[in-house]
């Protein structure tokens, strides 16, 4: 598999449509302290994607397990992801668009994602970084592609 870009305008419309309808269904059926969060690139306006939808769910510690089980009946548990006490990540193929949610305990080791999206909307100069890492790798191995990925998200969330 290798790494490939997507139109930036349609997917950012497509996966603001799709991020609206889960997180509706999503909020109903979790408690009022979870967060439900649009990130990744097509959460970030000007972001190079590789076209899919990146949802971020934070949950309290006590509702972990709980919402792990509920997840795990309504998506598909990525395999390919890690899996911790503290994050699980799931999958869906069901809409226009791929979806990838992350299941985390809130202040927990991986609750990060929200954090760089931040960073990433908050810094032009980082954007462009991060726009730059991405054409770079187009059409190279996935693999070599998430690997200098992770090395930059690390290094701006250790800024």
């Amino acid at each position: 598999i290798y790494y490939s870009i997507k139109d930036i305008d349609a997917r950012f419309d497509v996966s603001k449509t799709i991020f609206n309808e889960i997180s509706k269904e999503l909020i109903c059926v979790l408690s009022p302290s979870a967060e439900v969060l649009h990130v990744g690139a097509t959460a970030i306006p000007g972001c190079i994607t590789k076209g899919d939808l990146d949802i971020v769910v934070r949950v309290l510690e006590a509702d972990f397990p709980e919402v792990q089980n509920l997840f795990s009946d309504k998506f598909a548990v990525n395999l390919g992801s890690v899996r911790t006490n503290s994050f699980a990540a799931f999958e869906s193929y069901e809409y226009e668009i791929p979806v990838g949610i992350q299941l985390v305990i809130q202040d927990s080791d991986l609750d990060c994602f929200h954090l760089f999206a931040d960073k990433l909307r908050s810094d032009d100069t980082l954007l462009e970084s991060y726009n730059t890492l991405k054409r770079k790798h187009e059409g190279k191995p996935m693999d070599e592609y998430r690997e200098a990925k992770s090395k930059f998200i690390e290094g701006v969330l250790n800024l």
